[in-house]
């Protein structure tokens, strides 16, 4: 089976990001033949003297403009060395929430640049928030290379000043930045090496794609957050008691010496339970059926961790949180937190400050935060949560809340630090 790759993408306004969606679309075969013909069609009836590719994603945008609520699309193509799903995020600063939402589960993010304008503050903004949501691994698509007649120092320009940035925004986790001149529109260095770009020795798009090892971080202590407790009613298996969920990570196998949280009881793996029978271990994400040993109180919420590698039990956390709606975040507010399997009530004690991805000044003057503001805030918790920091586990140091009068998605958060 071939290995997975999510990937996001972002762009300012006419930096080609949907006609580089539809290449790579159309390149790896994943158009169906009726789809083509109909942008073919579209494309005569344009004017266009070509075959224009980012109508294949002009419906998402269409929707966008009528207000409708869909805020990320996801592609999804293959090549014989890899799978990959596309979430196509939009770039303007007031869909900020929408690029956190869409490339929060990516392990990878293609940010693309005009050759032209160089990096602007929508680049920055992206490379930010990429760096905030965790994703190590970066590719700058310098586009439109054509357009400055394919100079190399045009593009070393811009690959130096964007690397530049992202060091000075999370230098400590060292993000590999990769920067791949392209031109979209003709499809040169997408998927073959371009005659046109005979100085640069580095892999097309594609191949760096298929390449790019992004299971390459230290190795994730256990988290297995319980989703339901199974108890069958029949005679042949009145003693089964078995705990359902996905694997947050690590690994787990039988023997393994474990802990219960937030009660903090251990036991020890009896069985890993899947669909097909037992297996030897389980690892993310998986979805499995831990069985343990000793008669123990689990219920739906709880987490079992590795012994010796428990998570943080807390009442009280700080957080990054990317707000979602127009009702403003401040001191005092109450919502319900979702964090994992489990469910709370959760008291805004401060707003530290918030953050101007532009300049990455944290202003410390502000007491809320307005929809697609992003700022440090101060949670007190209705009941203990196991929680680690987001750079730690992205599923375990994260959480959204909930406003419950609306039901409606309020804020992301990213757990920055417990107490």
């Amino acid at each position: 089976m071939s290995e997975l790759l999510r990937f996001a993408t972002a762009g300012s306004v006419d930096d080609g990001k949907s006609t580089l969606i539809g290449r790579l679309l159309h390149d790896s075969k994943a158009i169906f033949e009726d789809q083509l013909e109909a942008v073919e069609l579209s494309s005569r009836r344009r004017g266009d003297t070509h075959v224009n590719l980012a109508l294949l994603t002009d419906g998402l945008r269409a929707e966008r403009e009528q207000g409708i609520t869909i805020d990320v699309a996801y592609r999804y193509f293959s090549t014989p060395r890899r799978k990959f799903i596309i979430a196509d995020t939009p770039g303007h600063v007031q869909y900020t929430r929408n690029m956190v939402t869409g490339a929060s589960t990516a392990d990878l993010a293609v940010v693309l640049v005009d050759a032209r304008k160089g990096v602007v503050e929508q680049s920055r903004r992206h490379a930010f928030l990429s760096a905030l949501l965790g994703i190590r691994h970066l590719v700058l698509a310098v586009n439109k290379m054509d357009l400055v007649d394919w100079d190399e120092s045009t593009f070393d320009s811009i690959a130096t000043e964007f690397a530049s940035f992202v060091e000075r925004i999370d230098s400590a986790h060292e993000i590999d930045v990769t920067a791949i001149p392209i031109s979209a529109l003709h499809g040169d260095n997408l998927v073959a090496p371009s005659p046109s770009l005979s100085w640069y020795a580095g892999p097309p798009m594609l191949e760096h794609l298929e390449k790019v090892d992004v299971h390459d971080h230290d190795p994730l202590e256990g988290r297995f957050p319980v989703q339901y407790v199974i108890r069958p009613h029949s005679n042949e298996h009145h003693d089964y008691r078995g705990y359902a969920g996905q694997v947050a990570g690590g690994v787990f196998c039988p023997g393994d010496e474990v802990v219960v949280l937030p009660s903090g009881v251990q036991s020890t793996v009896a069985a890993v339970d899947t669909f097909e029978g037992e297996v030897a271990e389980a690892f993310a994400p998986m979805s499995v059926t831990l069985r343990l040993a000793d008669d123990v109180d689990v219920s739906r919420g709880d987490m079992i961790v590795k012994a010796g590698e428990e998570a943080s039990v807390v009442r009280e956390l700080e957080a990054d949180v990317c707000w979602m709606v127009d009702q403003p975040l401040a001191a005092g507010s109450r919502y319900a937190i979702k964090h994992t399997t489990r469910a709370a009530r959760a008291v805004v004690d401060a707003v530290a400050w918030r953050l101007d991805v532009n300049t990455l000044v944290q202003d410390g003057t502000h007491s809320s935060l307005g929809a697609n503001d992003i700022g440090r805030v101060r949670l007190r918790l209705s009941t203990p949560l196991a929680v680690d920091t987001y750079d730690r586990n992205r599923t375990t140091g994260s959480f959204v809340l909930i406003d419950e009068a609306t039901n409606a998605t309020a804020g992301a958060g990213l757990v920055s630090g417990t107490d």
